[in-house]
């Protein structure tokens, strides 16, 4: 299900974000996104320790243009703030896979 939130976070507040996390970029309404989404969940069953913030985009949306989203849905992955992989409109989970393999596994 895609639950798309219009985000209040800053770029300072995200980079200050303790553990994995993983910023999907996009709107309820994209096409892409919906096309996605499976592929995104079944990567993401895998590891619950990796926080999935979907956050609604657009024009005028700062975090947006912060990571230079151009594409939905694309995925951003952060380990303590810091980005570690990147993912635009995956269509196969491994392909979320590849870039979740780059973050640390769980303690």
């Amino acid at each position: 299900m895609l639950h798309y939130i219009d985000s209040p976070l800053s770029a300072a507040e995200v980079s200050r974000m303790p553990g994995l996390l993983a910023l999907e970029f996009g709107n309820g309404w994209c096409g892409f996104c919906q096309t996605s989404a499976p592929a995104i969940a079944a990567a993401l069953q895998h590891r619950p320790d990796i926080r999935h913030i979907q956050i609604a985009d657009g024009k005028g949306k700062r975090l947006g243009r912060h990571f230079g989203v151009k594409l939905w849905p694309t995925l951003i992955f952060l380990d303590d703030g810091l980005e570690v992989a990147r993912v635009v409109r995956p269509d196969q989970s491994e392909t979320v896979s590849q870039a979740i393999s780059r973050l640390r596994t769980a303690d």
